[in-house]
């Protein structure tokens, strides 16, 4: 109809209905509530956090999962300061993400205006591209501009900023039409036609090169990050080690694209395997400090690496023997592919397999042993056991583990079995704590058909714990485990002597208020919550929450000299 206009708002929430667009995390306020509402009116599903912080997890983990860009909304000012631990956190993950933030009116900027801050400056530590909308004709292109540079290439985070008069200006529908008509709908890489994808595989030549030495190598190792879980890549995984028998590590974050408990697994003799394989395929994952940088004395001083990853700057970087520049799960086509014009397999009675498989089981027994020992008061391994068999017990499809906390996530690491792809989000690259409870919300939107079980420090959980309402107030069937053992690594650990100073009575800077009620804070919403002590406790708290799928938070009372100090990382500290 002549005439018919159409506000900022409503056109930004069109032009990311329009992309494909379907959910978005977020805190609403100035000047952003309007275009929350406008998104929700588009078909965008909005989920409103407590926390930006929470919400920026969310959207990092949701681009992770799915393949879309995650959408942050936040304020502007400290709303976007708050944004930018989501942004950061999805650009060093390498997971695509766009932070929309408003902004004050471009006539007041640089007067002390309300929440007044240049933030296209402040975000470009953590962007690959950031832009501003200074009129509303701009805003459908930045839009799409920045959806597809998250996920090109090496994904990562994106930022758009649009000022108050911007989503408060009207344009006339039918340009607000024809501009909308250039966004096209956003597809992850594994959902292009295979033409379009052309740019994503390996010179063939090369591919040819990788397949000759690993078909030389007398100790080889197939390395696989969540870079090749993001690609998709476990169907030509699985058939890559089935066509050579050649052992698998996955790191945190790549369990699960084959079965933790598949026999070439070398993650319980990860040690062996990476101190003397001679030739390494890492597949989406960086040699950083996860993988000791691929330096000796934890690597071989002569080992050769093949790196896959789409980043031609990462492989750069890094300096391997072969570097691969292209999409994992095509990459892994291309050289099974040329293995099988020439097959070989390393077979079950190779040598090198099994030392693997040898020190595997080995270290999977002793293992066994020292978790059958039912500990009370509870130390780690105990109730971690107790939640993987319960974990285990769903079957498929399996429910997603997020897990945070230094302690906590370590043992789980070892403990808890992923037998699918992207069933395990942690602190990942930048360890970072907090990503908790984002992290579970994103995991509900993703996969609806999921369990979702979050094994948190007290800590970590500490940092996001309000978003237990968030759980509540959508329905989403989390389930909260907190290993509480009164503190960061544990309670007051110092030696009486060693205290001084005129605060020496303050309680420690590891320690929180012993016996804290976390339970009860989930109860506060209307949530389930459990306080238990003991394996038939846990037991039963388990198997209810499981069963009933609603929210719920286990208060799993641990003894607070149990774990370590920084975990794994006491060097560090």
């Amino acid at each position: 109809m002549a005439g018919q206009q159409v506000d900022g708002n409503n056109l930004a929430a069109a032009a990311f209905a329009k992309a494909g667009i379907d959910h978005m995390f977020g805190v609403v306020g100035i000047p952003v509530t309007s275009f929350a509402n406008s998104a929700v009116k588009a078909g965008i599903r909005f989920i409103a956090c407590h926390n930006e912080q929470s919400a920026g997890y969310a959207a990092s983990a949701y681009g992770y999962l799915t393949g879309k860009p995650g959408i942050l909304l936040t304020v502007s000012g400290p709303g976007c300061v708050h944004g930018l631990a989501g942004l950061s956190n999805a650009m060093i993950n390498t997971w695509p993400m766009v932070m929309v933030s408003g902004s004050c009116d471009q006539a007041d900027f640089g007067k002390g205006d309300f929440q007044e801050l240049d933030q296209l400056n402040a975000v470009q530590p953590f962007v690959k591209f950031s832009g501003k909308a200074a009129k509303a004709s701009q805003i459908p292109f930045l839009v799409s501009q920045a959806l597809n540079v998250a996920a090109q290439g090496r994904p990562g985070g994106c930022y758009i900023d649009l000022p108050a008069d911007v989503l408060h200006e009207y344009i006339d529908k039918l340009e607000a039409d024809r501009l909308l008509a250039e966004v096209c709908p956003f597809q992850p890489i594994w959902a292009l036609p295979k033409l379009a994808a052309a740019e994503f595989y390996a010179p063939e030549q090369d591919i040819q090169t990788a397949v000759s030495m690993l078909r030389q190598a007398q100790r080889p190792l197939i390395v696989v990050g969540k870079g090749a879980a993001y690609a998709r890549a476990e169907a030509p995984l699985g058939d890559l080690v089935r066509l050579t028998g050649i052992p698998f590590l996955p790191t945190p974050m790549g369990k699960g694209l084959l079965s933790d408990t598949h026999e070439l697994s070398a993650t319980a003799a990860r040690s062996l395997a990476i101190g003397q394989c001679d030739v390494a395929l890492v597949v989406g994952a960086r040699l950083n400090w996860m993988l000791h940088f691929g330096e000796n004395p934890r690597w071989a001083a002569d080992v050769k690496f093949i790196l896959v990853d789409v980043s031609k700057d990462e492989i750069e970087l890094r300096k391997p023997t072969l570097g691969l520049v292209g999409d994992a799960r095509l990459v892994l086509q291309q050289i099974n592919r040329d293995i099988k014009d020439e097959p070989f397999c390393l077979g079950r009675n190779h040598p090198w397999v099994e030392r693997i498989v040898n020190k595997a089981s080995e270290n999977v027994k002793k293992m066994s042993a020292f978790l059958a020992k039912d500990v009370v008061p509870f130390n780690f391994q105990t109730p971690m056991r107790i939640i993987r068999d319960a974990l285990l017990a769903q079957g498929s499809p399996a429910p997603v583990v997020v897990s945070e906390g230094a302690n906590t996530m370590d043992v789980g690491r070892s403990v808890l079995v992923q037998t699918e792809p992207r069933t395990r989000l942690d602190a990942g690259t930048w360890g970072t704590m907090g990503v908790g409870l984002g992290y579970c919300i994103a995991a509900a939107m993703a996969y609806p058909e999921r369990l979702i079980v979050a094994v948190e420090g007290d800590s970590g959980f500490g940092f996001s714990g309000l978003e237990v309402e968030t759980l509540v107030r959508y329905k989403l069937p989390v389930v909260v485990i907190i290993f509480n053992n009164g503190g960061v690594y544990g309670g007051d650990r110092r030696n009486a002597e060693d205290i001084e100073g005129p605060y020496k009575d303050d309680p420690a800077p590891t320690s929180f208020v012993p016996g804290a009620a976390y339970h009860t804070v989930m109860e506060a919403f209307g949530g389930k919550g459990y306080l238990v002590g003991t394996p038939h406790e846990l037991q039963s708290a388990l198997d209810e929450a499981f069963t009933k799928r609603n929210p719920a938070v286990i208060n799993v009372t641990i003894d607070p000299y149990a774990g370590a100090e920084s975990g794994r990382m006491q060097h560090k500290n």
